[in-house]
């Protein structure tokens, strides 16, 4: 069995069936960013995955009931801040 130039360490993955359209948008953004597509893609999957563990986490967590909704409290919260700016005109 033929030997390896090198070495690695690190497992590889290869994406198949990549549409030209999605594979030109990667290529163009890891030039703009002056980065390469392999280092482009690995952000974008390690972001994807922190979501996903963020989303998992968020979905173990109990509910809490405030005694009203979300949506009353956030209008309530706004209206204070506008009294305290005053007339609500901003610079």
């Amino acid at each position: 069995m033929p030997v390896s130039c090198y070495y690695h360490d690190m497992a590889n993955l290869q994406i198949k069936n990549m549409p030209d359209t999605l594979h030109e948008r990667l290529r163009r953004h890891a030039r703009e960013n002056n980065s390469t597509m392999s280092a482009v893609a690995l952000t974008a999957i390690e972001r994807e995955l922190a979501r996903w563990e963020w989303r998992k986490r968020l979905a173990q967590r109990p509910e809490t009931d405030l005694g009203v909704e979300a949506a009353t409290l956030l209008m309530e919260e706004r209206a204070r801040r506008e009294r305290e700016l005053g007339d609500g005109i901003r610079p």
